[in-house]
């Protein structure tokens, strides 16, 4: 049976699913909720460019902001990976 998650949770459902595959609940959460809302996040985007067109600096700037721990000792490759898996 599915869990109530509350107002802040759209689609329980999708949202155990997707925990249960492995994601953090804040990703989960907004996949879960785009979906329920008639939306596509894998298609919804934004205005920024591709993060490999962003320099080390900005990807860091970033990681900051979201809070990635262990971003000073990573990559360019790594922070681009982390913060898609955020």
């Amino acid at each position: 049976m599915t869990k109530d998650h509350g107002a802040s949770i759209k689609n329980d459902k999708l949202y155990e699913d997707l925990r249960d595959d492995g994601m953090s609940k804040e990703k989960a959460a907004r996949i879960a909720n785009e979906k329920a809302s008639g939306g596509h996040p894998s298609k919804k985007g934004g205005a920024h460019a591709p993060y490999e067109d962003w320099s080390k600096d900005e990807l860091y700037d970033r990681a900051q902001e979201i809070g990635i721990d262990g971003r000073s000792d990573m990559t360019k490759d790594e922070l681009i990976n982390a913060l898609r898996d955020h």
